[in-house]
């Protein structure tokens, strides 16, 4: 399933959307009550389309989702964690501006020695 240029990982799709992947996934773990979570979509939106060549971005429902977000020790949303190869780079909890979020990003992205 792709929103755009998001996909919606579910606890059924993720291991086949994320394990195998050696690209930039950027995962937002979220929920429909948080307003974070809320305000956040829009920059996701926007960042995917100005990253589309350079990162994934997939996102995951906690409440419906619950085994997932235990997979990764997700204790509050919204919760963006980095990947590459499998393997989490980074984390960042909590609301972030557009321009926070693509300093982060970029930090990685132009320095790929982090596979």
């Amino acid at each position: 399933m792709n929103t755009d240029n998001i996909i919606i990982l579910n606890d059924s799709n993720f291991d086949s959307y994320v394990l195998n992947e050696s690209s930039f996934i950027l995962i937002d773990f979220w929920a429909s009550w948080c307003n974070p979570c809320k305000l956040l979509s829009p920059i996701l939106d926007d960042i995917s389309k100005e990253f589309k060549h350079n990162l994934i971005i997939g996102k995951v429902d906690v409440e419906k989702n619950p085994n997932t977000g235990v997979k990764y020790s997700i204790q509050s949303v919204p919760t963006l964690l980095l990947l590459k190869n499998n393997k989490i780079i980074d984390k960042k909890i909590g609301m972030l501006s557009k321009y926070e979020l693509k300093n982060f990003l970029l930090m990685y992205i132009n320095n790929q020695s982090c596979s």
